[in-house]
């Protein structure tokens, strides 16, 4: 008998993304066309990028199975103020949710698998991983001033670059058996 444990909002592994959701990819920058959210009036932020890092699984007697999606939500992602800095700032996010989502694969590739606590095991791991994932997204903003920093703002995007550079071995997480 084969238990599933769901922490994604859809299956990533069957289905494809809808529409509105845009898979993290190397070759694919956000345009301002990305952004079709409806602006909070109350915000002073120039944009907002939605972004989301699903992870599913399922186990059973021979161990377990997950996937792995980092993606950017065009409908919950707004503009204001459309300019290239503005947009790279936005990209940076999307950036930094991709390297936790291979953070998450890092993690659950060294993970050994115990029928016994497989279901705990495997959600103390993506809880700590978001966590960090969130405390990071704090950071950006907060050392870049939502991107009025300049200075930090360019030491952030070559620290993310560099990151992703680094890590691309983990970049392969979507379906592993």
């Amino acid at each position: 008998m084969i238990r599933l444990l769901f922490l994604s909002f859809f299956w990533t592994n069957l289905y494809a993304p809808p529409a509105h959701l845009i898979d993290w990819k190397a070759s694919r920058k956000l345009t301002w066309d990305d952004f079709k959210g409806k602006v909070v009036p109350n915000s002073s932020n120039a944009a907002l990028s939605s972004t989301s890092i699903h992870f599913s699984y399922g186990y059973g007697d021979k161990g377990f199975t997950y996937s792995i999606s980092c993606q950017f939500d065009k409908n919950r992602s707004w503009v204001r103020v459309r300019n290239n800095y503005i947009l790279a700032h936005e990209q940076a996010h999307f950036d930094i949710a991709e390297l936790h989502a291979r953070k998450l694969k890092k993690a659950i590739s060294k993970y050994r698998y115990n029928e016994n606590t497989v279901s705990d095991d495997l959600n103390n791991i993506y809880e700590h991983i978001m966590n960090q994932h969130h405390d990071a997204q704090s950071k950006y903003d907060k050392e870049t001033d939502h991107s009025r920093n300049p200075d930090q703002q360019a030491f952030w995007l070559k620290k993310i670059r560099e990151e992703l550079a680094g890590s691309q071995e983990f970049g392969n997480y979507k379906q592993v058996p």
